[in-house]
């Protein structure tokens, strides 16, 4: 009998996020808590004056105990109030339970179900099938030109309004589009939520990262356009050509996708419905009609009146519910009026380990004692280390370390504006300390804030859009680290090239 040879099999999502609660506990062991004191700041952004409550830098002081010895708050098994809540055992509950409806993970975890239920009705009309062959046959051989035209419009989205969240529903759409054209989910997700991230990271307009950034360091907001309008097109451009060539590649040969074996449910169901093109019809159409109304919406929303989570998980609400009136109306893939909620009660269900993982993930942030600056936690305690430890470098490698930070703290806070108020109020400072301008501060922030968006596994847009595309995180990290590898050098050259040329 021959032996069988065992593959290494990469740890589920849930494995890897309690391995780093683990981790993050043992550093409550060894790293004593620190904290800052808090002032306030205002900016100017499109004419109106903006504040924003950030920590003091020169304020950074250890937690001391009657004996004037540093503190340290090892996490326990089970945290209790005493402890901030900070209980290994129970990360789950109370992560899945931290912040409010405007974010962190109650906001986005509710956003994630109620846009799977949303399009849960939306894929029972049949509308997204019938649409998405109907793109096959006018492309008719053109399809790879869809990728750069996609990835373009995504990332203007990331860079004009902030695009990112609202990039879910797109990958529900987009991944059995590109499957049915015989490539692969990675591509749809890279032409939809990565792109957005890219615009994100190289935005020259954002108004919830480099717009909070820019006021944090206390530099005109919307300053610098010009260097970053370039970087903007050339790394929409390299995100273009890198998924346009691994495009070609996997429809050669589909096997060698990370998503051959999750990509099987589309290809079953594609064959299912045979060769034959299936019915455009007017419901289809109004159905589509009634997603691209949502869409146009939601943009009008954010730009204009400053939609965040809970209104936009509303406008797709109501596009699932107008979508599912439709289908009844129109007797879509022989739905009846119970057919609705059914459908929202399996699109949230598709998603709703994604939701989990957004929970469990912002469990991390609690051991380390949460990202208040005034409370004493580990996590002040290790940006005040390593912002100490820059000073001693020249200013072209000061600005390389600045980017690494944050790309690396980006694991631990995941919200761009979050990070911002907290990182930028430490290294426009540093900036100042070691010779480097802090509009080149603010594009290491930018960048490694955005880039490490769509591979940490802490990130819930990320999870929900690897969720809505039934792929998984180890599978998707296998692709992405390559894509990752690139971007780390070609950003790394972005800031040296803004600290060469004195960007400021």
């Amino acid at each position: 009998m021959g032996e069988t040879k065992r593959q290494f099999q990469m740890p589920h999502t849930y494995i890897i996020i309690f391995g780093v609660i683990l981790l993050a506990a043992l550093l409550t062991m060894f790293v004593p808590l620190g904290k800052y004191e808090t002032r306030e700041i205002t900016y100017m952004m499109n004419g109106e004056e903006k504040s924003r409550t950030v920590l003091d830098p020169e304020s950074f002081q250890y937690v001391l105990d009657e004996n004037g010895k540093k503190v340290t708050k090892i996490a326990p098994l089970f945290g209790t109030e005493d402890f901030g809540r900070q209980g290994i055992l129970n990360y789950v509950f109370e992560g899945l339970t931290t912040g409010d409806k405007n974010g962190t993970a109650v906001g986005i975890i509710a956003f994630i179900l109620v846009v799977g239920g949303a399009f849960g009705i939306v894929l029972k009309t049949g509308a997204v099938e019938s649409g998405i062959m109907r793109v096959i046959a006018i492309t008719n051989g053109r399809e790879i030109l869809l990728i750069p035209v996609l990835i373009t419009l995504f990332s203007l989205g990331g860079a004009v309004f902030g695009m990112g969240e609202e990039a879910i529903p797109f990958v529900m759409i987009l991944v059995p589009m590109f499957v049915a054209m015989g490539y692969d989910a990675v591509v749809g997700i890279m032409c939809s939520y990565v792109a957005t991230q890219i615009g994100f990271g190289s935005s020259w307009q954002n108004p919830f990262g480099l717009a909070v950034a820019q006021g944090v360091a206390g530099i005109p907001v919307m300053s610098g356009a010009w260097f970053r309008i370039p970087l903007w097109i050339f790394f929409t451009a390299l995100a273009s050509v890198f998924t346009m060539r691994y495009a070609v590649k996997i429809k050669k040969n589909p096997q060698l996708s990370v998503a051959y074996e999750s990509d099987e449910a589309y290809r079953t169901e594609f064959a299912q419905n045979g060769r034959e093109m299936p019915p455009f019809l007017l419901g289809h159409k109004l159905v589509l009609l009634t997603v691209a109304a949502c869409m146009a919406w939601t943009i009008w929303g954010v730009v204009v009146k400053g939609y965040y989570i809970p209104e936009i998980a509303s406008q797709f609400f109501v596009m699932g519910f107008v979508s599912g009136i439709i289908g009844v109306a129109f007797h879509l893939n022989g739905m009846s009026l119970n057919d609705i909620p059914k459908a929202f009660d399996r699109g949230a269900a598709d998603l709703l380990g994604a939701a989990m993982c957004v929970g469990m993930a912002q469990g991390i942030i609690i051991i380390l004692g949460g990202t208040s600056a005034t409370d004493g936690t580990v996590l002040n305690t290790i940006l005040h280390s390593i912002s100490e430890g820059m000073k001693n470098f020249p200013p072209v490698i000061s600005a390389w370390l600045m980017y690494i930070f944050q790309s690396v703290f980006n694991f631990f806070v995941v919200s761009g504006s979050g990070q911002a108020a907290l990182t930028m109020p430490v290294m426009a400072p540093l900036a100042d300390l070691v010779g480097v301008e802090r509009q080149v501060a603010v594009v290491a922030y930018q960048l490694g804030d955005a880039f490490t968006n769509f591979i940490v596994p802490t990130s819930g847009c990320l999870l929900g859009a690897l969720a809505a595309a039934k792929l998984d995180w180890g599978k998707w990290a296998k692709f992405q680290i390559r894509f990752q590898a690139v971007l780390f050098v070609c950003a790394s050259l972005a800031v040296i090239l803004a600290v060469m040329i004195g960007l400021s």
